[in-house]
């Protein structure tokens, strides 16, 4: 069966976005046009890397080709959630990042987890042997905002541990640095532990 290849050539939206609780979170990437919605599963640390590639390909096009590119984002403009319902298409396991020069886009590519080994030719390819996958070319622009609001995704997860650097849970954090007390979410609240009965 041909594999199935998912493009985007002008998204309306490419974003990052997560279902469920800090801790408990799952990462999403979807890309939407007009009705057309399609959604794929992968790791946080995938979506970071994503958007830590997309910020160094766009300064290497402007290093090696001149082109102009827009600055760092500091503010997201689109904050809205993923959309609902999601159908997840595949869980991502290779990501292909591109720059299409005659188009000035990024390209974006992400193929599913297979069982077998594939050859990487296929990444950025049309060929019908390989991976089913979804291809999204962003302009400069989209690529700058998709990069922010993936960072912020990221970010909203558990805080960290000011000693430990461990992620905090809602209920407290078993901290290595405090001997086995239970620190709360709030640095500096500390829950010792319960003393025991000595007995009349």
């Amino acid at each position: 069966m041909p594999r199935a290849i998912h493009i985007f050539r002008s998204p309306d939206r490419f974003i990052a976005g997560t279902v469920g609780e800090p801790g408990d979170r799952a990462f999403y990437l979807q890309a939407v046009h007009d009705a057309r919605v399609v959604s794929v599963l992968l790791e946080k640390q995938q979506v970071q890397v994503l958007a830590d590639r997309v910020g160094a390909l766009l300064e290497e096009v402007h290093r090696r080709f001149g082109t102009a590119i827009p600055p760092q984002e500091t503010a997201v403009g689109d904050t809205r959630p993923l959309v609902m319902p999601i159908d997840t298409e595949f869980r991502v396991g290779t990501m292909g990042l591109g720059w299409d020069s005659d188009a000035g886009t990024v390209v974006v590519e992400l193929l599913a987890v297979t069982e077998g080994e594939f050859d990487e030719s296929v990444v950025l390819d049309d060929t019908e042997d390989g991976p089913d996958a979804v291809r999204v070319f962003l302009t400069p622009a989209q690529a700058r905002e998709f990069a922010a609001r993936s960072e912020l995704v990221i970010a909203a997860g558990r805080a960290p541990c000011p000693l430990c650097g461990e992620p905090l849970d809602p209920e407290g954090h078993m901290c290595v640095r405090t001997n086995g007390y239970r620190r709360g979410t709030a640095f500096g609240q500390v829950t010792e532990p319960e003393p025991e009965d000595e007995g009349d």
